[in-house]
This record gives C-alpha cells, structure tokens and sequence, in this order.
C-alpha cells in the first residue's frame, strides 16, 4: 500500500476543488500551444504514410512485404505483439490497482487508459492486413451465416486473436469512457460555446451528479474492472499461445503465456511513463504528477525487469539442459551469437540490465532520466518480439529453407503509420478530454487534507 506519511503527498500545493477543476480543465479551455500543431502534423504525415503503406498492400498484396516463404511473419505480427503489449499497461494499471484500491493511480489512470484504447486499435489493423485478402476478414467472425457447413477455424490463430483483440478493445474503450462520465459532465458545466456544451452533454449521458448515479457509478467500474483483469491475462496468453503450439525451436515452451504478459506489462508501465513524463512537463502539472507517482512506476519497473531477465536466464537454461539439438541452435547458435546476435543482446541490455539503473533514486526522479530509460525499455521490448518472431522462422529445421529477413519500405510505412496514428489519438486526447479524472482528484485531495488537520 502506498503509506501517505512516508513516501510524500500524492497531490501537492494544498489544493482545494475548484483549483482541481480549473487547473485540470485549463489545457481544454485554452488554445494549444505551437508544439501541439506541430506534433500534430508530424503525427498526421507519419498516418498518412502508413496509409499509403496500407493502400500498396491491399492492392498489390503481401509480396510488397519482406516476407518469404520462411519467415512468414515479419514485422508486422512483430509490431502487432508490441502494440498489444503497450495496450496492456493501461487497463493492467487502471484494474489492478482499482481493485487494491492505491489511491495513487488517480492522477495517471486516464491517460493510461486512453493509451490502451489507441494502442489496441493501431495493434488490429495487423492481423486483418496479414491475411492478405483484408475483404474476406469477415470470415473469421463468428456470426450466424448462410455459408453452410462452412464455419470459423477455431484452430486458426487469427480467429481468437480477433476475439482477443475484440474483447479488450471493447471492454477497455468501455470503461475508459464509463470513467469520464463525471469530469465530462464537469466540463459541459463549465463550457461557455453552446457547440461544446451540446457536445459534452452529449457524451456525459445526462450526468448530474446524484448519489444514486455516483452509487451505479461506482458499482458499475468494479464490475468491469473485474472482467477487465481477467482480460489483461487472457489477452497475452492467446496471443503467446499462437507461438508454444508451434513446433518450431524457440516456441515451443510453456514459460509463453506468463512471459508474455509480464512482458506487455513491462512494456506498457514503460509507454506510461513516457506519457507521463511528457504530459507533466509540457502541461506543468507536477503537483498532480508528483516525483512520488514517477518513483513508484520506476520501482514497478524495477521488479518487472528483474522478472524479464529470470525469463531470459530460464530460456537460456532449458535449451541447453534439454540437450535438443534444435533448440539449442536457436538459442546459442542464432541468437546469442549469430546473425541476430546484436538484436539478443540488445533486448538483453535495454529489458534486463538499463532499468536496473532505476534503483538509484536520483535517477528515479530526474524526468530526463525517467524518459530516457522509458524509451530504451519500448525499444528493448521491440527487439524481443523480433527475436521470437524472426529468429525462429529465419533457420528451422531443414538448412534449406534457411533465408535471411530485411522489411520493405511498405513493411516500415505500415509500423511509422501506426505510430501516427497512435500519436493523433494522444493529442488529441489532451486537447479535448481531461488527462486526469477531477472527481478521483479531489477526493484524494480531501483525504489528504482532513489527515493533515
């Protein structure tokens, strides 16, 4: 539990509700900054090409990608277990700590949702691309049809990662937005256009704020934080599954599934951090972000990565132990010191060895260092995903099917695609929607000052 008097105030200066609400809703009340436009367009240029990337592969098909008859998948199943990672942290962050009731998730938690939401959706696009035929993706719902006896394969892995992806997107747009219902009844209040005023009464649902809605209210982000916990796990492990039930060396393992997702967390807590480190920099917001919130983000990192590293030294160890000749090519002979010898040892650097400089408390409350040690972690997590993927597939069983793998032009428009289109959903989220929920603000911030009376 996050003890009060020991580790600092979660809300600091002392502040009452209404200098909640107004610092909160300043950045939606006023018009953004340069930086804003500027970001904006680099983000929309970055979409833009993506869809261009998209437009090449839906018209000229999956051979404008750097993919053979070997290696299969190829970036973008990479970049579709990357994107599903960083989508994890939001809901893991939001649920986990909701449900073990940690006051300090008030100030990050809608952020971290709404990374989660644009996260989930950059990460959809993938699967659907990767079937090759994007018109006939609709086979694989599983809707009553006239089809005849022709129905989903349910031992495909695109079927359930459409589930998997489904599922989380919906239950974790729905609660994001479940969640605002209060602060965007708040802004309507205080809006002074009658074109945002329609707008946000639109979308607060009539919210007055009655004990009785309060009381729904709060029932109802219990329940789907219950359902939501048991996604964050699901998730990952259906899409790590679509790897151990493979035969190929360095698949085949049941450390998948909690490996996975111990990795997504790690990811996304490190997506977060980003995100934080930015928002309370550009928006001065360090009395709500606190050096405390940053500090106990890195000490979650910390233990996450110590975590990763065991898994590193595991895999490493039962390749060898089994005395399986395949596996231990891929691990000692394809990795660590082969072709991807570089990518190895750089996932090893950026996910086991760099977050360890966090123990160090000055770096856990520098914001450069936070930033810096954030995006390193992304990085390294990318690289993961690479190696499994890649290394795996590049040299199998037969010698002569062993082929090197380099991504196209199309294979990067797609990934820089939905990095912008990830970016646009962001900025977009600070310029119209509060980044911190006001309501759970000002309840900390009574609590803390009634102790302090």
């Amino acid at each position: 539990m996050y003890n009060r008097n020991i580790r600092g105030p979660l809300i600091e200066g002392n502040k009452s509700p209404g200098q909640i609400t107004r610092e909160v809703a300043y950045p939606m009340e006023k018009q953004p900054g340069l930086w804003w436009y500027i970001a904006f367009v680099i983000s929309s240029t970055a979409a833009v090409f993506g869809g261009y990337a998209i437009y090449t592969t839906v018209y000229k098909g999956i051979g404008t990608w750097g993919v053979n008859n070997s290696v299969a998948w190829g970036w973008e199943i990479v970049n579709f277990v990357w994107w599903i990672g960083i989508g994890h942290a939001g809901t893991a962050f939001s649920i986990f700590l909701l449900i073990l009731r940690q006051k300090w998730r008030t100030s990050i938690n809608r952020s971290a949702e709404a990374m989660t939401v644009f996260a989930v959706m950059s990460a959809a696009l993938f699967p659907a691309l990767h079937m090759g035929r994007v018109w006939l993706a609709f086979y694989i719902f599983p809707y009553p049809n006239t089809r005849g006896p022709l129905w989903v394969n349910f031992n495909s892995p695109l079927f359930w990662d459409f589930t998997a992806i489904t599922a989380y997107l919906l239950i974790s747009a729905s609660f994001w937005y479940l969640g605002m219902l209060p602060d965007l009844g708040t802004i309507r209040d205080r809006a002074t256009s009658k074109i945002k005023k329609a707008v946000y009464g639109f979308f607060s649902l009539g919210w007055t704020g009655s004990s009785r809605q309060w009381i729904r209210f709060e029932s109802l982000s219990f329940i789907l934080g219950g359902i939501a916990a048991v996604l964050v796990v699901s998730v990952h492990s259906i899409v790590s599954t679509d790897f151990a039930v493979g035969i190929e060396p360095g698949w085949h393992t049941t450390i998948f599934p909690p490996f996975f997702v111990v990795g997504a967390i790690f990811s996304g807590f490190a997506m977060v951090m980003t995100l934080m480190v930015i928002i309370r920099k550009i928006y001065k917001l360090t009395d709500y972000i606190t050096d405390n919130h940053m500090d106990a983000i890195a000490r979650i990192l910390i233990f996450i990565s110590l975590i990763m590293g065991t898994a590193y030294l595991t895999e490493i160890f039962m390749s060898w132990y089994s005395g399986n000749k395949y596996e231990f090519f891929t691990f000692f002979k394809n990795r660590m010191t082969g072709d991807y010898a570089l990518q190895f040892w750089g996932m090893i650097v950026c996910n086991a060895l760099i977050p360890q400089l966090f123990w160090f408390r000055k770096i856990r409350r520098n914001w450069v260092g936070l930033l810096f040690i954030s995006l390193v972690i992304n990085l390294g997590m990318w690289l993961e995903r690479f190696n499994i993927v890649i290394t795996s597939l590049s040299k199998d069983f037969l010698p002569s099917n062993w082929v090197s793998y380099s991504p196209t032009v199309i294979d990067i428009g797609v990934f820089v695609g939905t990095i912008g289109l990830f970016a646009m959903g962001v900025l977009l989220f600070m310029r119209y929607i509060p980044m911190m929920a006001i309501s759970e603000l000002k309840s900390v911030a009574q609590i803390g000052n009634k102790e302090e009376d």
